[in-house]
């Protein structure tokens, strides 16, 4: 079985990337924990579509479990239509300890998208573009 963490570095004492479309790393472990390959994520820096381009190279790669800490909605629907397992809410660890809760049952698998962009509005700021009058 392929697991694919988001990571914020290269490595299984990396941070877990709380973004899965924009996370710096894929990180493709097996079940055992063995670090198959560790793969910059090229959307990282994409205008739109990093969800969608992060889930495709996921499915691309044959990977059945992913560990992350959010997840956004188009993203999330690639993943659901691929029959990949999602599980949500790996924050403040390394990918090792994320993968040491997962094998233990301690991360619970999601059955919704949680990241920004699910209720049809980005991450920003708040300061809208409001006239000037």
């Amino acid at each position: 079985m392929k697991i694919c963490i988001s990571s914020t570095g290269p490595n299984l004492d990396s941070s877990v990337d709380p973004r899965f479309g924009r996370c710096q790393y894929f990180l493709i472990v097996d079940e055992k924990g063995e670090l198959i390959k560790s793969v910059p994520n090229q959307g990282v820096q994409a205008m739109r579509g990093a969800g969608i381009t992060a889930a495709q190279f996921v499915a691309d790669e044959k990977v059945q479990v992913i560990i992350t800490g959010n997840i956004g909605p188009n993203a999330f629907g690639v993943l659901q239509t691929s029959g990949i397992k999602i599980y949500t809410g790996a924050f403040g660890m390394t990918a090792k300890q994320a993968l040491d809760k997962y094998n233990k049952g301690e991360l619970k698998e999601t059955s919704t998208a949680n990241g920004p962009g699910q209720f049809g509005r980005g991450a920003g700021s708040g300061r809208g573009r409001g006239r000037s009058w």
